[in-house]
């Protein structure tokens, strides 16, 4: 399970890096100390690989060019945002905030939300969402996508439990709202359910609608379906209603380190929306997007 992974990852790098830092810190100080941050802030350095090579491939992209400040800002943010997500919340915290699915929802008639995280994820990275919906009467409920490398068709059922569970809890079509991977599954979900009228809308952040750059070296099946126009996406579309897009809204950004060419995360029809300076999992705790996709919960019935 991804959580307990992600525990053992985390776990060994402390471990790591408290290891060098006590075997060298009476002997050779400043060889301890340079050795600790590289243990754990060397993923930045991958961050930084990644940034590079967006700014690359995006200059043939019809989206807005990012400029070194952009990028230089959104890798900072990158660097802060990923511990907290991939080191705590997930591993340590992924039931936090669990599902809500409480009868007055239904009473007051209110809207619910159902939240699909993305590759190499769980529900835990969307527990900032969770606290600020926790006692405001919206049911939600947050999937775990597992197991992790299968193909994106298999989450299907995932997901049509899910809103079926809101539904059956609010009396309405909820808010579907996805951060990478997890567009590509609502959008699965769609085809094969043929279920656009049991969604009032579906939210996607930084999902690689026409695939990303960086899948080319993903080897998983979902991995593989990520590529850039590869062959499962082709399929995703085929005989898609004429309407369906206009029931997104996609956000996008100039410097997401995972989705690029930028362009890839928008889909033809819906409303696409543009972020600039900042990454891929910072995308997804943006106020802007935070605030404007939880208002789509007030809008009344179509």
């Amino acid at each position: 399970m991804l959580a307990s992974l992600q525990r053992l990852m985390t776990l060994s790098l402390v471990g790591a890096a408290c290891g060098w830092l006590l075997y060298f810190g009476q002997s050779q100080p400043v060889l301890a100390l340079a050795g600790f941050i590289a243990i754990t802030l060397g993923y930045s350095v991958f961050l930084a690989i990644e940034f590079i090579l967006l700014r690359r491939v995006n200059q043939s992209d019809p989206a807005p060019q990012a400029t070194w400040r952009e990028l230089l800002a959104a890798w900072w943010g990158e660097t802060l945002i990923a511990p907290q997500v991939f080191c705590w919340r997930q591993p340590f915290r992924p039931n936090a905030c669990p599902d809500q699915l409480s009868p007055p929802a239904r009473v007051q008639g209110r809207r619910g939300v159902v939240f699909v995280h993305g590759f190499f994820c769980n529900r835990g990275l969307w527990t900032p969402w969770l606290r600020q919906l926790e006692g405001t009467g919206h049911a939600f409920v947050a999937v775990n996508l597992e197991p992790i490398f299968c193909s994106i068709d298999d989450y299907v059922p995932l997901l049509e439990d899910a809103v079926r569970r809101v539904t059956d809890a609010t009396g309405q079509p909820p808010v579907v709202v996805c951060h990478s991977m997890g567009g590509l599954v609502a959008r699965a979900w769609l085809k094969r359910m043929k279920a656009d009228a049991r969604v009032h809308h579906v939210v996607t952040i930084g999902t690689p609608h026409r695939g990303t750059w960086l899948a080319r070296f993903g080897h998983g099946h979902n991995g593989r379906q990520m590529r850039l126009l590869s062959d499962w996406q082709t399929q995703l579309d085929h005989e898609m209603p004429a309407g369906r897009p206009a029931i997104f809204t996609c956000w996008y950004s100039n410097c997401d380190n995972i989705v690029f060419p930028a362009s890839t995360a928008t889909l033809p029809g819906a409303r696409n929306r543009l972020i600039r300076g900042v990454a891929h999992v910072q995308l997804a705790f943006v106020p802007q997007v935070m605030q404007e996709t939880l208002a789509l919960l007030e809008e009344s019935p179509a």
